[in-house]
């Protein structure tokens, strides 16, 4: 008998973020919710400096593997994000949130768009197909503090403060740009690294 697996296609969008930033993400269901997560913070730019966790239909995946996170979460309703498979937690159609750096309170919303099954063996990989909009610098404040970021470069790039952000980003940064490629080349860098050993 041939083998299969699931692969899930994934929309994952920040929320309080106008114009939108988003990535949509093909992932296999074998992979585990740490998986997803590190596929997360490659296909957005995030540098994975602060804690996470998911909630799909009131229950909280998070870091099980830090003890003083372990000690202000719910036994009863927490799970350890290593252990939860995608395929075993979410269903087609199914909204559910990853949030990120609790101070600055990242949220991103992500729907599971399609579930497909595939001929052969998994490789254990994810792709990113598609995107949208470049990912917020980090600390920057969350959603308010982006967009104030965003308004002082737009309408005071002179100003001592908008100097000071482009020393901390670079005079680089554009937050219309998406460069897929590189998000694609920094999940195969974690994939070769084994996902971090997590």
């Amino acid at each position: 008998m041939a083998k299969s697996f699931r692969l899930y296609t994934l929309h994952a969008q920040i929320r309080d973020i106008n114009p939108p930033i988003w990535r949509r993400i093909q992932i296999e269901g074998s992979a585990s919710l740490r998986r997803v997560h590190h596929t997360l913070q490659a296909a957005f730019g995030w540098t994975d400096s602060h804690l996470h966790e998911f909630e799909i239909d009131d229950k909280i995946y998070a870091m099980f593997d830090l003890d003083d996170v372990l000690e202000s979460m719910d036994p009863d309703n927490t799970f350890d994000d290593r252990k939860a498979k995608l395929e075993k937690a979410v269903y087609p159609g199914v909204k559910f949130v990853y949030k990120y750096d609790f101070g600055d309170g990242w949220e991103h919303d992500i729907v599971v768009e399609k579930v497909q099954f595939i001929e052969g063996e998994p490789k254990g990989c994810a792709h990113i197909v598609d995107g949208e909009r470049a990912c917020p610098p980090e600390d920057v404040g969350g959603p308010f503090g982006y967009q104030q970021f965003l308004d002082t470069l737009r309408d005071d790039p002179d100003s001592e403060e908008a100097n000071d952000y482009r020393i901390w980003t670079g005079n680089d940064f554009n937050a219309e740009l998406f460069d897929r490629r590189a998000a694609n080349a920094a999940l195969l860098r974690m994939a070769w690294n084994r996902w971090g050993g997590k």
